[in-house]
């Protein structure tokens, strides 16, 4: 049975650890040619994400002007004056921010695509809730334990970790630079993911330093913790490669956010395979104190915009200057917009639909979706009206970048989902390779079910380890709803019939547990 013959199988294994301070050799980069590593395979493409933490005020981010008289009258407080904006070129009545330049010269050269009205049915206003929607790709009434981007790497490598890194995929599956792994990268059972915790620490780990430990006991315990940690390291050397190979060319503006797409600019051009890269950029809860009362184009509002199109305009002129663009796509998203009328603290409260921004030369820059309609006398409770669904322009990524099968998508996003057309340039199409049957095939499979959607048997092939042996069946709530094998088994490969009659339609996580390998398998009961 060929692994192409059913639903391109799951796995999640162990959680691949975060990088510390404290290990690493002193490295001296060299620079790169230009043309060091051009695009020569699907499996060469990287996403990068940006998270708007907090909630992003689209409106003042994305002006329609076609209503400004009516934008004014919500927001008389904090509207930015007309004659400041930044009209957008081409057919659109759109204008950005002044503090977003960056941005909108990006949109002029044609690299960003701005989706408009962007959201999902039931919108949730909690940040935690709404940013767990957002990153598991669920609908607003379910509960997901896994994120969109952890799935689709548990479709692209579906015998991870066992035998992993190997020839096919020696470099991590994930970069996110962060204190710990997202939902975002979770896979079925555990994080595809690997945890750069600062640059700070990158910089540390690139010079061989460390901060030093206390001389105590608690000292000498964290020495020891470093010492396993560094042993332990899997993906640790593969950083530390690719940023021998590549020095940044552009001038990056000194903030937090720019430093950090720095770092994934180099790993890139070093020849990092890594599929997706996730940093986040907060402080866009914007209840009060939105703008500068005195000069309303200023404010906390403004700076995080001027941060986030600064560091997107650097990242996309050093990656072009290294010779990469064509391997990246950049796509910011936050957990929800702001309302349409701004309160009396000068800023604007939790809202619903607000516009996603693509960048990169892969890109078809332009807009898809309409303007927002602001009512002609608009209330506190009034909010932007969702027209794209978030999961739309995931659906679109996975298939127009990573060149997932479209038959394969839904059970990537546990739902079918609209594509949209035009996000991405022609010649960003996707080649015809066997890229994708290398992945499948690399490390080793312990677990395969078929068929794939199945009715009413699913027949399991499965590996034990001379060890307690389980076979279980679990929900996308992570849920255990069946136990198809719970035995002791001699070391050896087994094959059984299970009977799903009884099992609700819908899709499900197949997972092998024997001794202490695990691995984990996408099913769809038709």
């Amino acid at each position: 049975m060929k692994r192409r013959s059913f639903l391109k199988n799951i796995t999640a294994g162990v959680a691949l650890p975060s990088l510390l301070n404290g290990f690493g050799i002193r490295l001296h980069a060299a620079p790169l040619a230009r043309l060091l590593a051009p695009l020569n395979a699907d499996n060469d493409r990287a996403l990068v994400l940006i998270r708007l933490d907090g909630g992003n005020d689209g409106l003042a981010t994305v002006s329609p002007l076609d209503q400004y008289d009516r934008l004014k009258k919500a927001r008389p407080n904090i509207a930015v004056p007309e004659n400041r904006l930044l009209p957008l070129s081409g057919p659109t009545t759109l204008a950005m921010h002044p503090a977003f330049a960056g941005m909108r010269n990006l949109y002029e050269e044609g690299q960003v695509h701005i989706v408009q009205n962007v959201g999902y049915p039931n919108p949730n206003l909690s940040h935690f809730r709404a940013t767990d929607i957002w990153m598991s790709a669920s609908n607003a009434d379910e509960f997901v334990a896994s994120g969109w981007a952890g799935r689709y790497l548990a479709y692209e490598y579906p015998n991870f970790p066992i035998g992993y890194p190997n020839t096919v995929m020696p470099h991590p599956l994930a970069v996110e630079i962060g204190y710990s792994a997202s939902l975002t990268v979770m896979g079925p059972q555990t994080s595809m993911g690997f945890v750069i915790p600062n640059t700070e620490a990158y910089y540390q780990l690139l010079a061989g330093e460390q901060t030093p430990a206390p001389n105590t006991p608690a000292g000498e315990q964290l020495s020891y913790v470093r010492l396993i940690a560094q042993q332990s390291r899997a993906y640790a050397q593969a950083i530390l490669d690719a940023s021998k190979k590549a020095n940044n060319i552009a001038a990056y503006p000194d903030t937090p956010l720019a430093a950090k797409l720095k770092i994934i600019a180099r790993l890139i051009a070093g020849g990092l395979k890594s599929r997706l890269y996730l940093v986040s950029i907060g402080g866009f809860d914007t209840h009060a104190q939105q703008v500068d009362t005195s000069d309303p184009t200023k404010g906390l509002h403004a700076e995080l915009l001027r941060q986030l199109g600064d560091a997107v305009q650097a990242f996309c002129q050093d990656v072009e200057a290294l010779g990469v663009a064509d391997r990246v796509v950049g796509m910011t998203f936050s957990e929800f917009g702001r309302r349409i009328v701004s309160n009396f603290s000068n800023g604007t409260d939790h809202g619903e639909a607000a516009p996603v921004f693509l960048f990169g030369a892969p890109v078809a820059g332009g807009v898809t979706g309409s303007n927002p309609q602001l009512p002609l006398n608009p209330t506190v409770n009034d909010n932007l009206k969702m027209e794209v669904d978030f999961r739309s322009v995931y659906a679109t990524l996975l298939r127009d970048w990573f060149c997932v099968p479209e038959a394969d998508v839904p059970a990537v996003l546990i739902h079918p989902h609209p594509f949209l057309p035009n996000l991405l340039q022609p010649s960003a199409a996707c080649a015809t390779s066997s890229v994708h049957e290398d992945h499948w095939e690399a490390g080793r499979s312990l677990l395969d079910c078929w068929p794939n959607p199945f009715h009413n048997t699913l027949y399991l092939r499965y590996e034990s380890t001379g060890a307690p042996t389980l076979v279980q069946i679990l929900n996308t709530s992570g849920q255990m709803v069946a136990i198809p094998v719970s035995s002791w088994l001699p070391q050896g490969q087994y094959q059984t019939a299970w009977d799903a009659s009884t099992l609700p339609p819908g899709t499900y996580f197949c997972r092998l547990i024997s001794g202490s390998n695990q691995q984990t398998r996408t099913i769809v009961k038709a």
